[in-house]
């Protein structure tokens, strides 16, 4: 399934700016960009964010093909084994992709220190649920979600929810969070989260207009590595300031610990976009200009922000900085969640 998307500059108002000059990927044919998800979620969304821009600097058309699958494993396999070096496709990852490969999931056949990155986005996300539910209050409450799968980036919610002492009862096998967000939306679901790209476009109108609540965000993790009130969402409170006034005790223990890790490893550098290990050197130089060549048009700062949300690009050098942070997981948190996985849901890893 493949969409193209030329026509969307004009559509965002951008001030055009010279395209790269060195030779195109590729030899000036259409690149394809591997989204290991289903069409309507954060991914594809940041995807068809860049899609156009990049075009726009190579002279070139990006073509956004969704590849949904086995928790995004399915892409990223194809990626790591069928791929050429040649310039033509470009893989976008996301936490989905980064956690399994944690984890040593045994669907994981992709090495992410073969692959050369380009830009890492971090974002962040916020958990809604049914106003009924919000004014009768959370602990009160069975709830449902729906989920990927638990060594998916559903980690990140499944721990708070246990964290915070929810009955949160999930539904497994969902084929990306544009899915557990339709399940929401159709009342087969009673809470949720979105990335915020996702949450911008589909989920803050709901709120607004009554018909669900935000309860909170993640978070964003500062330089010192604190979490902090994620920038996109400074009024809604962070995970870690509902935990401590839920649950302070908490914030000393090894589950904490652990979500705070996976937390950092999944949303600051959330989705990535990388080259095979054997492209050229100035094919990665091409395609990493052109990205930090759309970050100068006129007007992305505040088209980036409106459906992306607040958050710094990390490109080429700065790219690779977020990359071994998102790989950076302890152990002592790794053996823990590998542990709480398989005692809350009998996943052996």
């Amino acid at each position: 399934m493949k969409k193209l998307f030329t026509a969307a500059i004009a559509a965002l108002s951008f001030g055009a700016v010279a395209g790269t000059a060195a030779a195109a990927p590729c030899d000036g044919d259409d690149i394809t960009w591997i989204i290991p998800f289903s069409e309507g979620g954060g991914s594809g969304k940041w995807a068809r964010f860049w899609a156009p821009l990049v075009s726009e600097q190579l002279g070139q058309n990006v073509i956004v093909e969704y590849m949904p699958g086995a928790g995004s494993t399915l892409g990223a396999n194809y990626f790591q084994n069928e791929v050429e070096g040649d310039g033509c496709t470009i893989f976008g990852s996301s936490g989905s992709t980064q956690f399994p490969y944690l984890l040593g999931d045994d669907r994981v056949e992709y090495e992410y220190r073969d692959w050369q990155v380009m830009i890492a986005t971090p974002t962040g996300g916020v958990v809604y649920t049914t106003p009924e539910i919000a004014a009768g209050g959370l602990g009160n409450a069975s709830m449902s979600y729906g989920s990927q799968g638990a060594t998916s980036l559903d980690l990140v919610p499944l721990l708070a929810f246990e964290l915070l002492g929810y009955n949160v009862e999930p539904i497994f096998g969902l084929k990306g969070r544009s899915a557990g967000r339709a399940a929401f939306l159709a009342g087969e679901t009673t809470i949720d989260y979105q990335t915020s790209s996702a949450y911008l476009s589909n989920i803050a109108p709901v709120v607004e207009a009554g018909e669900a609540v935000a309860l909170m965000s993640w978070g964003a993790v500062d330089a010192n590595g604190d979490i902090v009130r994620d920038p996109t969402f400074p009024d809604l409170p962070h995970f870690t300031e509902v935990l401590a006034a839920a649950n302070p005790a908490a914030l000393d223990s090894a589950a904490y610990a652990a979500w705070k890790a996976f937390f950092t490893a999944g949303f600051a550098a959330q989705k990535m976009v990388f080259l095979p290990g054997d492209a050229s050197a100035d094919d990665v130089a091409t395609i990493t200009a052109a990205f930090q060549a759309a970050t100068q048009i006129d007007g992305f700062g505040e088209a980036s922000a409106k459906r992306l949300g607040v958050y710094p690009q990390g490109i080429g050098d700065g790219a690779a900085v977020l990359l071994e942070k998102a790989l950076d997981v302890d152990d002592t948190s790794l053996a823990f969640v590998k542990g709480w996985l398989k005692d809350a849901y009998g996943v052996e890893l």
